[in-house]
């Protein structure tokens, strides 16, 4: 799979178009917390920040420090200037290569962002050195067999099966971290508001700042585009929710 570069165009539209409505980061934040001692504060590592969707809020819920490590200047960039916060510092680094100390932090999340990292072997045994003992990683992923069922996918279904081509298997997921060190704790399935209303949605799809449209071509694009626009009188205009896969895993 084609590796996402998001310096070129995705940082100029994602901060806007993948915005994480307030409710929604009270829905996760909530479900973190249920997996979490009630000790404040906590250090988190947002691994795979972007724009800061959850690093804020990570820090106000928990206390923080929340380091973001992000390895796209231009999402970093986006962060700083959108997304501070005076527990959170945004810091170069990948998922192979965590800019932290040895057991410096409590939780780590890594959102929609597993299916992106290259060198997966790795990035376990990172996030096993950077997490303390009996810590625990948050890993929200998509799986080929379990897709999220948003209405664009029912409409395009074409685009569906280039998004599944990412993303690799529970399985895989959990061998992943269970060989690397990490004890699998939980499963859970998030539903979470997603846009307030069916404009709202139609309006953020359009700025195509879902990874899938980097791997489609522009006549794939155009496209689904059009099927879209001539099913829209059909659709009910209200709230759009998506149900995510959460694997939670601890350090042993």
């Amino acid at each position: 799979m084609e590796k996402v570069d998001y310096d070129t165009r995705l940082h100029t539209v994602y901060a806007t178009a993948r915005q994480v409505p307030p409710a929604a980061l009270r829905t996760w934040m909530d479900v973190f917390a249920r997996h979490l001692p009630a000790t404040r504060p906590l250090a988190w590592l947002d691994l795979g920040s972007g724009t800061g969707r959850l690093t804020p809020s990570l820090a106000s819920t928990f206390g923080g420090p929340v380091h973001g490590v992000e390895p796209s200047g231009r999402m970093r960039e986006q962060a700083v200037a959108g997304a501070a916060h005076p527990g959170v510092t945004y810091r170069a680094g990948s998922a192979e290569r965590i800019p932290l100390p040895d057991a410096s932090v409590d939780a780590a999340l890594l959102f929609f962002v597993w299916h992106h990292v290259a060198d997966r072997a790795a990035a376990v045994r990172e996030l096993r050195r950077v997490v303390r003992p009996g810590g625990r990683i948050f890993v929200q992923a998509n799986f080929p067999d379990r897709m999220p069922d948003v209405w664009w996918f029912r409409v395009v279904p074409e685009w569906r099966e280039i998004d599944r081509a990412q993303f690799p298997s529970e399985a895989e997921v959990r061998g992943a971290f269970t060989g690397g060190g990490f004890t699998a704790v939980a499963h859970e399935e998030v539903t979470w508001l997603r846009s307030a209303t069916l404009a709202q949605e139609v309006e953020r799809l359009r700025m195509r700042a879902v990874s899938v449209f980097e791997l489609m071509s522009d006549e794939v694009a155009a496209a689904g585009f059009a099927r879209i626009e001539a099913a829209l009188p059909g659709l009910a205009e209200e709230p759009q929710y998506e149900t995510s896969q959460l694997l939670v895993f601890q350090r042993d």
